[in-house]
């Protein structure tokens, strides 16, 4: 359950490609998030509107609050990583990106990422000692990389929030909400 104004005074990045995120993926922990008194950002690659997707098909577009090149994580208290196939593929493939995302996990802060977003964080090499969940393809790629990869709903390790799939959404909104609220956590594995 979220409380109001649990996140008050917090702000979000919600970092995604400029296209090719999944829309709920992105709009629930939105939601939930300033549901708490958050106050979550759109950071991206480039300035403007992103297109979102529903799986395969365009969605809506989200306008572009930051870039990730001219924002650094001291400006966030937390991250979510929203999914969708070609989002993280993209992400994984810009510096910069890469590089905000991992500096969230060495300053402690807690990160929320929901299907193929891990990606993202494979390439920022910070998922290695981590207990976690994702779209079940990604099973592979996430054990290689030192993950301990399960199959499960929402699974939390030290403020590192990870589900698998839109249906989990529910679950993966109201932990990422109790993480974020909570703030750092230390002496986090793989970093």
């Amino acid at each position: 359950m979220i409380v109001a104004n649990e996140l008050a005074g917090r702000r979000v990045a919600f970092l995604v490609a400029p296209e090719g995120v999944e829309q709920v993926e992105l709009t629930k922990p939105w939601s939930a998030v300033e549901e708490a008194g958050g106050r979550p950002e759109l950071v991206s690659t480039k300035s403007g509107h992103i297109q979102a997707f529903n799986h395969l098909d365009k969605g809506d577009t989200f306008r572009v609050d930051k870039v990730v090149g001219e924002v650094s994580p001291d400006d966030y208290d937390a991250l979510v990583l929203p999914g969708g196939v070609a989002n993280p593929d993209f992400l994984r493939t810009v510096p910069e990106a890469v590089r905000f995302a991992g500096a969230f996990f060495r300053q402690e802060k807690p990160v929320a990422a929901i299907c193929h977003a891990s990606w993202t964080l494979v390439e920022a090499d910070v998922v290695r000692g981590r207990r976690m969940t994702s779209w079940p393809s990604l099973r592979t790629d996430l054990r290689n990389a030192g993950a301990d990869w399960v199959d499960q709903e929402v699974v939390v390790d030290n403020g590192f929030v990870t589900s698998r799939n839109p249906r989990d959404l529910p679950a993966f909104c109201g932990k990422l909400v109790e993480e974020f609220a909570e703030g750092k956590h230390h002496a986090k594995a793989g970093v």
